[in-house]
């Protein structure tokens, strides 16, 4: 039985589609935890995983000469890098994470790094590993043999922000500069995971914080018609361009995805986040940071 293809899928679904054993589908567990946690994704992966996944290492599988966590690679080494996970261009991709607090919390990254690769056919399993236990499926430590793939990929700029355009927009007011981090924060009051950085905003940005696209009961996105109420009430019009930060550009993604799921794609990541900005702004530029 063909399987369509959307962005949300539900557990049900996936169990349908690993059993039906269609060609060229992959599935990709792309946990990736905050340096305060303590934990190790790759660890936990090597421990149980949906039977068929490969692990995505979003901290592999970036940009090496530099102190910023997870910076987008170049285009040669994305298409090594998901060639190697058996990926090329027709490949349906499903991605999902292992957080019990935030299901779907690293997974739309990959799912934005794909898209920003040009590589459209993606999904993401909702409520992640959590969901799938809960809903008995399955795992497993063992990983399945594949064969390494030829990928091309399409670079979109359109789709992503660098320093040197964040700073501009501060006069240019081009753009609305969204952040996704918990609202203490953005505000300066509660610390960051990183300990070399201080808390803070960048002037001009605005505050959704991630969780309040998500339904409580089990991390599973708001529905569209919910989603547009929330960046309502921000003061973002969901239907025009805008940019999404966060801390190092993770949590950002699930901005990114809540407007694709109301029909906007024209949304851009600021991939170095809160994370470039402290370290690369001058003092005037950092709101809310407190004093040592």
């Amino acid at each position: 039985m063909a399987l369509s293809r959307s962005t949300l899928v539900s557990v049900q679904w996936l169990k349908q589609k690993i059993s039906s054993k269609i060609n060229n589908f992959r599935l990709l567990d792309a946990s990736w935890h905050l340096p305060n946690t303590g934990r190790d994704a790759k660890v936990e992966f090597a421990q149980n995983h949906i039977p068929g996944a490969l692990f995505f290492d979003i901290d592999n599988c970036a940009v090496e000469d530099t102190d910023l966590p997870h910076m987008i690679p170049s285009a040669q080494v994305f298409e090594n890098y998901v060639g190697g996970l058996g990926i090329n261009n027709e490949t349906h991709v499903v991605v999902y994470d292992n957080n019990p607090t935030f299901p779907l919390f690293s997974a739309q990254r990959v799912w934005w790094m794909l898209r920003l690769f040009g590589h459209e056919n993606t999904s993401l399993l909702e409520g992640g590993l959590p969901k799938w236990l809960a809903e008995g499926g399955e795992v497993t430590q063992e990983v399945t043999p594949i064969q390494k793939q030829t990928f091309t990929a399409k670079f979109n700029p359109a789709l992503i922000k660098y320093y040197g355009d964040i700073e501009r927009n501060i006069s240019a007011s081009a753009f609305t500069l969204v952040d996704a981090r918990p609202q203490g924060r953005f505000q300066g009051i509660a610390p960051e995971p990183r300990d070399d950085t201080k808390p803070g905003c960048i002037p001009g940005s605005k505050n959704i914080p991630f969780l309040a696209l998500m339904n409580a009961e089990d991390r599973t996105v708001k529905r569209p018609e919910e989603l547009k109420a929330i960046f309502q009430e921000a003061g973002i019009d969901i239907e025009k361009h805008f940019v999404v930060s966060c801390g190092s550009g993770i949590s950002a993604c699930i901005l990114a995805l809540a407007a694709h799921l109301c029909g906007n794609d024209d949304v851009a990541v600021y991939d170095g986040a809160w994370t470039e900005w402290y370290l690369r702004a001058p003092a005037e530029l950092k709101l809310n940071v407190p004093k040592d």
